[in-house]
């Protein structure tokens, strides 16, 4: 199964049912697992560093591979571009997360960052106008919104509402740069892309940990940290990546967007029955207004807007670069839709 090497644009028929049935096992199950690992791992070891260890293992390892397959080196200007969404969709978005699951329970966390589609249309709308504002896709990001904010409120030491906005603030980083990065110059093979990220990425957050004096004294790092670095690095960053890039190019976007809406629920599964996490009804509540808010924007009809672009350039086709399969595309979520490092690192 040639998954690395994976190209824009790429695809092939005839797809065995049960490659794609084990392609999305990989990014529901071990994506949706990935929330737990980071809290275990970081309530024992500092985050800044594990996730520093994660996305530079994983980052190098991905880029050399790709690099041995024959795979040409970024430009000087995809370099710029790459190093621009390291910035926005690994530092500020993993280290927020990372740090913030050190106080934020591993179900809750994904919750809050489940609304990674809804900022990234507010992004859209609001400030690049790409899209017009529907009704429909307003009230998804305000349903989605209350149900965040109905977790902080008079939510005691369960929920703590500062590592949330933390939460909410890398999301918004992360919004940001799968926005631009359909406007950015990559390198053509998406593996090749992401990997250079992820190196990039964990350099800058590795950095970040010893400024932040976390690096003053060696870190001990327990077997169950350890283990937890492992599942990210090999899992998560790896195997759920490329199940993803591979999905990408045989199945319609929206359905490969689904894990948005399915990792919250695996994770707070997995919160509850493996570490015992608290799931209060306020909690419950929360994660389905927010996850019914997803499934809207995700599942937007974009028909209108379709029509719209064809009246205005009269060539059949949409104008721009915008669209709701696009956007649906980007907004999936953590490696790599409308950026595809972003999400596949999740």
């Amino acid at each position: 199964m040639d998954i690395l090497g994976v190209t824009k644009g790429a695809g092939r028929a005839g797809v065995p049912e049960v490659r794609v049935v084990l392609a999305f096992a990989a990014i529901y199950l071990l994506w949706g697992g990935t929330f737990l690992a980071i809290r275990t791992a970081v309530l024992d070891a500092p985050p800044f560093f594990v996730s520093g260890v994660r996305f530079l293992l994983a980052g190098t390892g991905l880029y050399a591979f790709m690099r041995l397959r024959g795979q040409p080196s970024p430009t000087l200007v995809q370099w710029r571009s790459i190093a621009l969404l390291a910035l926005c969709m690994f530092v500020l978005t993993y280290g927020a997360l990372f740090w913030a699951e050190q106080y934020v329970p591993s179900g809750v966390a994904s919750v809050v960052e489940a609304t990674l589609p809804l900022t990234t249309m507010v992004i859209e709308v609001f400030i690049f106008r790409r899209h017009a504002l529907q009704w429909r896709m307003g009230a998804a990001v305000m349903l989605g919104f209350l149900g965040v904010a109905s977790m902080m409120v008079h939510g005691g030491q369960q929920v703590p509402a500062f590592p949330c906005f933390v939460i909410l603030g890398g999301g918004v980083a992360w919004s940001l740069g799968a926005v631009l990065t359909r406007s950015m110059p990559a390198p053509r093979s998406l593996a090749l892309a992401a990997g250079a990220q992820m190196m990039l990425g964990g350099a800058v957050l590795l950095m970040l940990s010893l400024a932040s004096g976390e690096l003053h004294t060696p870190p001990h790092i327990t077997l169950r940290a350890g283990l937890a670095l492992a599942y990210l690095v090999v899992a998560g960053s790896l195997l759920g990546f490329t199940a993803y890039v591979w999905l990408l190019t045989r199945m319609p976007a929206t359905r490969v967007a689904s894990h948005a809406y399915v990792n919250p629920l695996v994770a707070l599964a997995l919160g509850y029955f493996a570490a015992g996490e608290p799931l209060t009804l306020r909690v419950l509540v929360a994660s389905a207004l927010v996850i019914v808010s997803v499934v809207v924007i995700l599942t937007g009809s974009p028909g209108r807007d379709r029509a719209r672009h064809r009246s205005r350039d009269g060539r059949g086709r949409s104008s721009g670069s915008a669209g709701a399969p696009r956007l649906r595309r980007a907004t999936h979520s953590r490696e790599a839709d409308g950026s595809v490092a972003g999400v596949g690192s999740r």
